[in-house]
């Protein structure tokens, strides 16, 4: 048994961490912190748990709740752990941050890209990328794991077999990724309001989303050597959900059958990555509720090019399951223990 606390609970994705934590047989939630809710009943907030946890949630206060823990959960936004995270912190409990603060190892690129300086960047090195199907033997050994977001794990796993085996050319690679709402947070905006995303999609961040020198790092990573990729990003009405269309361009004499031998190779094993028959389209609505990816392909003959597709639930898989995931690999649990859950259809 481990004890746990959430730092930005009552966030969507800290919201789920405590849903899933709360089904695990080896997890005891010690704390909720929550700067906007501190002092209130945590099922004030989110009703889904009313009889299942009663705990308030606290204000901020790391130094004194850390000892009490053996891991720390961060959902913050970008620049909180890196604001507040030493050696001494990192001595006392383990940390997953679900942020992006130590996901990018050049610490230029994290600034350039978020427009804010990082407060500790020495602990950059220390961190492991928490994509639990490509890093499991580094991610078991580490006390300071940066959780990949949604949009970065669908892209990532969608192509990494096929960058791996240098089957295609990933510099011809082209993602066109669709996000439900909740992927933009619990934070009220006007651009996504009720009005303002039902009945419309929209692309956003073009040419510009933060999350592109993550995918390019981490592919660059399986390459080999430096890779530029063009991702774009939409907006879709929905609550959850991540789906992902890539093309690349084939290497000369690369078929069908070396596609898949390339996906079954990596993710044949792997208990939360699905790989579709016969090219069939992957969809959101198979995966909402649950920690799997559904990843699928098709060879485009007459244009020498594979059209990879792939679907999580943005705060699952893309989120908070993972952080489980990765919480269950760092401690020596069962990878699927408190994760065995069946997507809900409808």
């Amino acid at each position: 048994m481990i004890k746990v606390g959430i730092i930005g609970a009552t966030g969507y994705a800290g919201n789920e961490l405590v849903r899933l934590l709360l089904g695990h047989k080896n997890v005891k939630i010690e704390w909720l912190v929550s700067k906007s809710f501190a002092g209130q009943k945590y099922t004030d907030i989110y009703r889904n748990l009313f009889e299942l946890i009663d705990m308030d949630c606290l204000g901020e206060n790391i130094v004194d709740l850390v000892d009490k823990v053996d891991l720390v959960f961060t959902a913050t936004p970008q620049g909180y752990l890196g604001g507040i995270l030493n050696e001494k912190l990192l001595q006392k409990a383990k940390f997953i941050d679900l942020s992006a603060d130590y996901r990018i190892k050049d610490v230029s690129v994290y600034e350039e890209w978020y427009g804010i300086k990082h407060a500790s960047p020495e602990l950059i090195e220390k961190a492991v990328y928490g994509l639990c199907e490509i890093n499991r033997d580094k991610i078991k050994d580490t006390r300071l794991l940066a959780n990949p977001g949604c949009f970065t794990t669908c892209s990532i796993l969608t192509a990494y077999p096929l960058v791996k085996e240098k089957l295609i050319d990933p510099n011809t690679l082209i993602i066109n990724a669709l996000s439900g709402v909740s992927g933009a947070g619990r934070g009220a905006k006007v651009q996504n309001l009720f009005c303002e995303v039902n009945e419309s999609v929209k692309a956003y961040g073009v040419t510009s989303h933060r999350h592109t020198p993550e995918i390019e790092e981490q592919l660059s990573y399986a390459f080999g050597s430096p890779i530029m990729v063009n991702f774009t990003p939409h907006l879709i009405p929905m609550n959850r959900g991540i789906l992902v269309t890539e093309t690349a361009s084939l290497k000369p004499g690369v078929n069908e059958s070396q596609v898949k031998a390339a996906y079954v190779k990596h993710y044949g094993t792997e208990r939360f990555i699905r790989l579709m028959k016969d090219g069939i389209p992957t969809e959101t609505r198979f995966v909402e509720g649950s920690n799997f990816t559904d990843i699928s392909w098709k060879v485009d003959k007459r244009t020498g090019r594979v059209v990879m597709m792939g679907a999580l639930d943005n705060l699952v898989k893309g989120a908070a399951g993972q952080a489980v995931q990765n919480m269950n690999i760092m401690f020596g649990f069962d990878e699927t223990m408190g994760l065995n859950i069946i997507p809900m259809v409808p």
